[in-house]
């Protein structure tokens, strides 16, 4: 029997729930052509549109993720770290929303999802109009440019425009122009990941297990707590990896909550908490160990060929950058987001400084901060006062390169912490721009080498580091220590003191600085003894799991 055609929108949306204010009523006009109203939309309205997106999505968090993280602070089973964890996040918040240190130092790679109605009509390449905004936003606030252009494989150079953008429009329907704006950054758009699995996965005894390890493996690194989204299914790989970005950013929060035998996706709202529960039960927590590891949890099933079974995993991270908009006859439209995030923070908890940590005086030798940091076992939160060096990606290549080739490791590597970090810009009169740790993990691969030559003997980052970093700190008598991830405007006003740069200044936020802290707060994670914070808790969880397992 030949079934009829009937066609189901793959996505079904339900109601907009979004709370927008009107922007600008200009840039819009009503026209009749061949008898149908079309409205005309002037490319300037599109580049104030993604301008004033971007600052917003830079500065300022929606209200939704703020109250999850404020809630944190009252939840008797959260941990002591997870709610010092949660202050830091909202004192950050607060910081930023004064519009001049943006939330994160990674103010991200520019991404734009849009859906223009067939009866919008722009007359211009909407792109080019779109990525004009993104540009002005960047060029006027201390936001950091960290866009790469290849000028060949293997030799780049900053654009020194954040651009280019990710821009993918498509024709829809209707009479309006919606907008979702990402600010991604690195970290947590790193995190994404596919998996290429069969028909024989979708059993509960086996597709639950598998997601809650796929979970854990995220570690740390992308600055918990997260906005977690798996999709399972797909008519393509590229399709599931892309509704999982955006299921991440509540994109698709409004789908069905059951599938049907035309194949829309929905939304698995049992298996969401079934996730969330066993996220909770991981022990990692807001980073240094606790319970709020997710905020939430997204779960969407997509159909799918029956000779594959994609299944992508994205998150949003504690930066949560994220802002819609939307064009119709009336104006142009954005997303309302938190203006006074300060009000979420107790007025007990308001007191300023961070004395709560083991006081570690940096004004002396590394070594002699050394033995003193071997007396503390890890987890010990510490808090920092005195000089680091501060240098990531391309600055430890070309430091490796001089290595290799017999030149020695410049003094200041081996004399003074190592904080992986890449400054926004300062603003006009201040010392520095919004500065948080990168993840730690990228470097792995210079540790030994550095340590076996005398440098990197301390190392201040985020995130888990692999097995051969806690072996080389065995070896050499090295520690890596813990920084709080996405409080980087915070930091930037409360804890530096001072920033200049020591070496490669033609690098931008790559060069390597020297910086002057203040009871900045860390965490010891990886000590001279082979100990590692962050595997104590995957000992613990695979105990519970299998306690037949544990070692006694």
């Amino acid at each position: 029997m030949i079934k009829p055609f009937i066609w189901q929108d793959l996505f079904p949306h339900g109601k907009d729930l979004t709370e927008y204010y009107l922007l600008s009523d200009q840039y819009v006009s009503i026209n009749e052509h061949d008898n149908r109203t079309l409205i005309t939309v002037d490319p300037k309205g599109l580049t104030a549109l993604a301008k004033q997106a971007f600052y917003e999505a830079s500065f300022f968090l929606r209200t939704a993720h703020i109250k999850q993280v404020a809630s944190i602070l009252h939840d008797r089973e959260a941990s002591e770290n997870d709610r010092y964890v949660a202050l830091q996040l909202l004192r950050n918040a607060e910081v930023s929303a004064k519009g001049i240190l943006p939330n994160c130092q990674d103010t991200g790679t520019a991404t734009i999802v849009a859906e223009k109605g067939q009866s919008i009509w722009t007359c211009c390449n909407d792109a080019e109009a779109l990525s004009q905004g993104i540009y002005e936003t960047f060029q006027e606030h201390n936001l950091r440019y960290s866009q790469n252009a290849p000028l060949d494989m293997y030799v780049e150079v900053n654009t020194g425009t954040n651009l280019p953008a990710q821009i993918d429009i498509a024709a829809t329907p209707g009479d309006e122009y919606k907008f979702l704006f990402i600010n991604k950054g690195g970290g947590s758009a790193n995190k994404a990941a596919l998996f290429q699995e069969s028909k024989s996965i979708l059993a509960p005894e086996k597709l639950v297990p598998f997601l809650i390890a796929k979970m854990q493996a995220l570690d740390t690194a992308a600055c918990p707590p997260y906005h977690i989204a798996f999709v399972i299914g797909g008519t393509s790989a590229e399709q599931s990896l892309k509704v999982a970005k955006l299921a991440s950013t509540t994109y698709y929060d409004t789908l069905p909550t059951s599938g049907n035998a035309l194949g829309r996706a929905f939304r698995d709202l049992q298996l969401e908490e079934t996730l969330l529960n066993a996220s909770r039960a991981l022990g990692i927590g807001a980073q240094f160990g606790g319970k709020y590891f997710a905020h939430d949890i997204r779960v969407i099933r997509l159909p799918r060929h029956g000779g594959s079974c994609p299944i992508a995993l994205a998150l949003s991270c504690s930066a949560d950058r994220n802002i819609k908009a939307k064009i119709n006859r009336h104006g142009l439209w954005l997303e309302k987001l938190e203006r006074n995030p300060g009000r979420f923070i107790p007025e007990k908890l308001r007191t300023p400084g961070d004395s709560t940590g083991v006081r570690i005086d940096l004004n002396r030798p590394l070594r002699e901060v050394m033995r003193e940091l071997a007396c503390y076992p890890v987890g010990t939160r510490l808090s920092l006062s005195g000089p680091l060096v501060v240098a990531r990606d391309i600055a430890h290549a070309k430091l490796k390169v001089r290595l290799d080739a017999g030149i020695a490791l410049p003094d200041y590597m081996k004399n003074y912490i190592v904080y992986y970090a890449g400054p926004a810009k300062t603003p006009e009169g201040g010392i520095s721009g919004s500065l948080g740790p990168t993840t730690g993990g990228r470097m792995d691969g210079y540790v030994e080498a550095f340590q076996a030559a005398g440098g990197s003997l301390v190392m201040l980052s985020k995130g888990n580091r692999s097995q051969q970093v806690t072996d080389a700190c065995a070896r050499h008598g090295g520690f890596n220590l813990g920084s709080i991830g996405g409080a980087a405007a915070l930091l930037a006003q409360d804890y530096v003191s001072s920033l200049r740069c020591l070496e490669y200044p033609e690098l931008g936020m790559e060069a390597i600085w020297m910086m002057e802290v203040k009871d900045m707060p860390a965490f010891i994670l990886v000590d001279d003894k082979g100990h590692n914070f962050y595997q104590q808790f995957e000992q613990d969880h695979c105990c519970r799991l299998c306690p037949s397992q544990s070692i006694k």
